[in-house]
């Protein structure tokens, strides 16, 4: 099976950012897509070319253009997040955006009306209709098939780096998991989900999504969901290990690191390095230790068991990618990987904000209403919990908030 792999302008960048629709005066996630989308779909087209339907009726996508740097990618979306904001306004609903809802449940939540996803949950069933989480997936141009491979192989090294910093889903109906990313776990009980397989080039990637294809696993390659993927329409290597996150600050951040990681090994590539195949079993508990501990974990650095907290890996790294961040024209961006550093990830900031309420998590969601709407706070709740906050009863996997 020949796979065509339409190749990009080298670094060229997208961003896909799934979006929550909540009721304002409740804070439950409400259906409010399908009004939406029509009152913004221009006239005589089928739908608006950067605003999409997704999964849930609760959800709506923004996604860029073909960008050069993060600020342009930056600048797509806010253009776009401005025009479904104002559509949302006018029905009483709000934007924000986590790897969950806190407290909305998923037995409650309408499936879009698009053959695609009725399909979809006609075959998943019961792991299809609870996949009420949101991520963001960047896209990162790659010149040729040759190369994609080898690149979604080294990016997986990083994979508790983007997951540690971008992990907002601490609760899932109503429950503090003790996760940092609950998400994470939820979205690995699809069959073509999490970790890519370590494939040793574009023949191998072609005969695997051949079997799959032919065994009616899939449908198309679109349905392989890795953490990590080529995407041969595109012509690129899309990261999809990330939560939502709850500001374009922070969606900037992961994207020059993205960008840069990329770039960095392309140039590797050119010059004739041979780019580093992790350990199936390295990759394995890095992705679990970034999930439950966040930016608190201690992460596999080799294959002789050498430990380092995720941190300074974190640090090291944009350290090491500074100078490709300045080709590039995303040092400002790259920068702000340190302030969410400084400030904690999305997962310690709505634990503060439910333990300084008693566990409530109705000011989570106001908490993250407003930082999409205003950005990444300037500074980091003093003493922010990490581990789950109590609250008035026991819950399964964590503690009733």
């Amino acid at each position: 099976m020949e796979i065509p792999f339409c190749s990009s302008e080298r670094a060229s960048l997208g961003v896909e950012w799934e979006l929550q629709l909540v009721d304002l005066a409740t804070g439950e996630l409400s259906p409010g897509a399908i009004e939406i989308l029509e009152q913004l779909r221009p006239g005589g087209a089928e739908e608006h070319p950067k605003a999409k339907h997704e999964l849930l009726q609760s959800t709506i996508e923004i996604i860029t253009g073909i960008c050069t740097t993060v600020a342009e990618a930056k600048a797509d979306l806010a253009g776009t997040l401005a025009e479904v904001a104002a559509a949302a306004g006018q029905r009483g609903l709000g934007l924000m955006c986590a790897g969950t809802h806190p407290f909305t449940d998923w037995q409650t939540q309408l499936i879009s009306p698009k053959e695609r996803y009725l399909q979809l949950v006609e075959r998943m069933q019961w792991m299809a209709r609870r996949l009420q989480i949101f991520g963001v997936h960047v896209h990162v141009g790659v010149r040729s098939p040759e190369k994609a491979i080898p690149i979604v192989n080294a990016l997986c090294q990083y994979i508790p780096h983007f997951l540690a910093l971008s992990s907002s889903s601490p609760y899932w109906v109503g429950c503090d998991t003790g996760l940092a990313s609950s998400r994470t776990k939820i979205f690995e009980g699809m069959p073509t989900a999490g970790l890519p397989y370590q494939l040793a080039g574009w023949d191998e990637f072609e005969g695997y999504m051949e079997t799959l294809i032919s065994t009616n696993a899939i449908e198309s390659v679109r349905e392989v969901w890795w953490d990590v993927r080529p995407h041969p329409e595109f012509g690129t290597v899309e990261l999809r290990i990330c939560d939502g996150l709850p500001t374009l600050d922070e969606i900037g951040a992961v994207a020059a690191l993205a960008q840069c990681l990329v770039e960095q090994f392309d140039h590797q590539l050119d010059r004739g390095y041979t780019l580093p195949t992790p350990a199936s079993w390295v990759l394995r508990e890095n992705k679990w230790r970034a999930a439950r501990y966040g930016l608190d974990a201690d992460i596999v650095v080799d294959e002789k068991g050498t430990v380092q907290p995720v941190r300074q890996a974190i640090l090291e790294l944009v350290e090491e990618l500074r100078p490709t961040a300045k080709r590039l024209g995303c040092e400002a961006e790259l920068e702000d990987v340190l302030r969410v550093l400084e400030v904690g990830a999305s997962y310690q900031r709505q634990r503060a904000v439910a333990a300084a309420h008693d566990g409530d998590l109705k000011p989570v969601v106001d908490s993250l209403l407003a930082e999409l709407r205003d950005g990444l706070p300037a500074t980091g709740p003093v003493g922010r919990p990490t581990e789950p906050v109590p609250g008035p009863g026991d819950c399964a996997g964590g503690h009733a908030a």
